[in-house]
């Protein structure tokens, strides 16, 4: 901070987001409730030094050094702040005298420094006691991106203006030949993209942060986000430390370059086809996997991202703004952009599709990578983790005339599934296997719908699929409507016969 920004600040006077201690020779306990009440506010500025009506007293000199790294010491303590924080308090020297100078950016976290609540209301640090109280806290939190904080004294030579030129072309390339960026000047691309503006609450103007963890060099986004980083490991043999590792601390477009490259380094490229069309699942997975990780963490937070390939399955986590806890499945899904200008920025250059499509990416195309299903834990740490099965194999779009080449020669899908192949192969096998149909009647031990059933064999025609598989075993007697009076009503489910 300079000199003329701290003059202005003594002359303001303590206030919401300014507050004075003397501190002459420690850090007192009053202290930490106002890092507690600016987290849990709007956020603010400590001068440690200054007494309350403005004087510069300062610290003592030789106890300086001792007291910031005490003050990190208890952010960082479990056992004194409920979630931890990470904050680089600044030695100011002003006419002869030391002061430490602390940003306390606003949090999406609710925070209690020794299991106590304190929120900031004008220029007081207050407990916060009543149920009523903490609940309205929590919901205040939830309105609060921090993507958008304003930060007025960053300019484009803080930015890397030389992406923009790939950044357009991206754009064009995933609009199919044309995209507003592509005629815009740079401060109207900025514009458009939600990258510079005024923060209506304190009206002030400039670039963002989701503008700097975009855009920003690396010297910017660390001093903006001291905290941020992405760990990318490899556990497989050392699983105590790491096989490879590669610590990601730079924009977030490149680092999704780096993220996939690391991906693609240490996980198999199974053959698939969707569609008659080579398609890289393990590509999709981590895309998917990555480009979440990356859109939607809470980059206030001190808690480092991470992307771990283990032997049986691979994650990412991150610091999160929970909007609630548990499991998240397709079925309970709801959609919640934690960083909706930087969602948006990834979905115009193709990093990302719509909300919530990347759930169901995963779901689909987990299952034909390890035969698995994903899992999704919300809370305050979100956690993506996919199975691994190296030795799985699931070749899914062989086509219709292989299909019927495997019923003629009784071949097991299984077989197919689990053998690693570039072309489709139609060996006879000497044992006898389950046939198609044998698959269809085993997947409906549960009600399935019919579209469910045919995604599940590989075919997209559900019309052929229906007359070719399904209708023969309803005709047999395999398989049961489960409302036969109405054969085309839209709730229809097909069960295996005998089950209920």
């Amino acid at each position: 901070m300079d000199k003329k920004a701290f003059e202005t600040m003594l002359a303001i006077g303590e206030n919401v987001a300014i507050e004075f201690k003397r501190c002459g020779s420690g850090i007192e306990s009053d202290v930490y409730e106002t890092v507690c009440s600016f987290l849990n506010r709007f956020g603010g500025d400590i001068f440690m030094g200054v007494t309350d009506d403005g004087n510069v007293c300062g610290v003592s000199p030789m106890a300086a050094s001792d007291m910031v790294k005490n003050f990190i010491s208890v952010i960082s303590n479990t056992n004194a702040f409920s979630p931890t924080t990470f904050l680089i308090p600044e030695l100011i020297a002003y006419e002869g005298k030391t002061v430490i100078h602390v940003h306390v950016p606003p949090s999406a976290e609710v925070h209690s420094y020794k299991k106590t609540i304190y929120d900031r209301v004008e220029d007081a640090d207050v407990k916060v006691t009543a149920t009523s109280q903490i609940a309205q806290l929590y919901i205040r939190k939830q309105n609060i991106y921090t993507e958008k904080k304003v930060y007025p004294y960053v300019v484009q030579d803080d930015l890397r203006l030389d992406m923009l030129p790939r950044i357009r072309q991206m754009a064009v390339n995933h609009a199919g030949g044309k995209h507003p960026w592509e005629g815009m000047s740079d401060e109207e691309l900025f514009k458009s993209a939600g990258l510079y503006g005024m923060d209506l609450a304190t009206g002030e103007r400039g670039f963002n942060l989701a503008a700097i963890l975009l855009l920003g060099k690396d010297d910017v986004i660390l001093n903006a986000c001291p905290a941020y980083e992405t760990d990318a490991l490899v556990r497989k043999v050392n699983v105590d430390r790491y096989d490879d590792r590669e610590v990601i601390r730079t924009n977030l477009i490149e680092s999704f370059d780096g993220l996939m490259e690391f991906g693609r380094k240490h996980l198999p490229d199974k053959f698939f086809l969707e569609n008659e069309n080579r398609v890289s699942i393990r590509n999709i997975l981590v895309r998917e996997m990555v480009g979440n990780t990356l859109m939607h963490r809470e980059f206030t937070s001190s808690y480092a991202a991470k992307f771990v390939i283990q032997r049986e399955r691979m994650y990412v986590e991150n610091a999160n703004r929970a909007a609630g806890g548990g499991l998240i499945t397709p079925e309970n899904l709801e959609p919640n952009p934690k960083n909706p200008i930087i969602a948006s920025f990834f979905r115009n250059i193709g990093r990302a599709d719509r909300l919530g499509s990347g759930v169901r990416n995963l779901f689909k195309y987990s299952r034909y990578y390890s035969g698995k299903a994903p899992e999704f834990q919300e809370g305050d740490v979100f956690r993506i983790v996919v199975p691994l099965d190296d030795a799985y194999s699931y070749d899914y779009g062989v086509g219709k005339d292989f299909r019927e080449d495997m019923i003629i020669h009784d071949v097991s899908w299984e077989k197919i599934w689990n053998t690693p192949q570039d072309t489709p192969q139609d060996t006879p096998q000497d044992t006898p296997q389950d046939t198609p149909q044998d698959k269809i009647v085993a997947f409906c031990m549960t009600p399935r719908k019919r579209a469910e059933i045919a995604e599940y064999c590989g075919y997209k025609d559900v019309k052929h699929f229906t007359q070719n598989y399904l209708r023969p075993l309803i005709e047999e007697g395999r398989i049961v409507m489960t409302i036969p009076d109405k054969p085309n009503s839209k709730n229809q489910r097909y069960l295996s016969a005998g089950k209920k």
